[in-house]
């Protein structure tokens, strides 16, 4: 099983979008799943499922920063890199897509803080799970040309 597989598979056996991505990534973050998963948690549904931005990419970029971020407040080159470099993830994503925000790719979908049960019929109405896989393979991608 690749990553992308293993990242949508986390989120079939029911941990949101963000946190799949997230914790698919921890052998190379050097973070623990569980921590990883609390981290991103607010992010499923497109930030608490108020339908924002896909927390596939949320996901995404919470790996990204981890592993390419900048730490120091004064550092403009390093965060106009790391601006650059989450456009780039996230162009590419909405390339592919046709959106970053959760309610477009979902078609506006519930936005109340109640989680849609996690039934047959859900996984066949939502991409959720190919937006995951996507999100992950456009990470991976990235730190292979770029390695940490």
């Amino acid at each position: 099983m690749n990553r992308a597989e293993y990242a949508a598979q986390l989120f079939l056996e029911g941990y949101n979008c963000a946190q799949a991505v997230a914790v698919a990534f921890c052998d190379v973050t050097g973070m623990e799943p569980k921590q990883t998963a609390k981290l991103a948690s607010s992010f499923g549904g497109g930030m608490g499922r108020m339908r924002e931005v896909c927390g596939a990419v949320s996901g995404m970029l919470m790996v990204a920063g981890i592993l390419y971020g900048y730490d120091a407040a004064d550092d403009e080159d390093s965060k106009k890199a790391h601006y650059a470099l989450v456009q780039n993830l996230a162009g590419q994503f909405r390339e592919q897509v046709g959106s970053i925000v959760c309610r477009e790719i979902l078609k506006n979908p519930p936005s109340d803080p109640a989680p849609t049960p996690r039934t047959e019929e859900f996984y066949k109405m939502r991409p959720c799970a190919r937006m995951v896989y996507l999100a992950t393979e456009i990470m991976e991608n990235y730190i292979a040309e770029n390695p940490v």
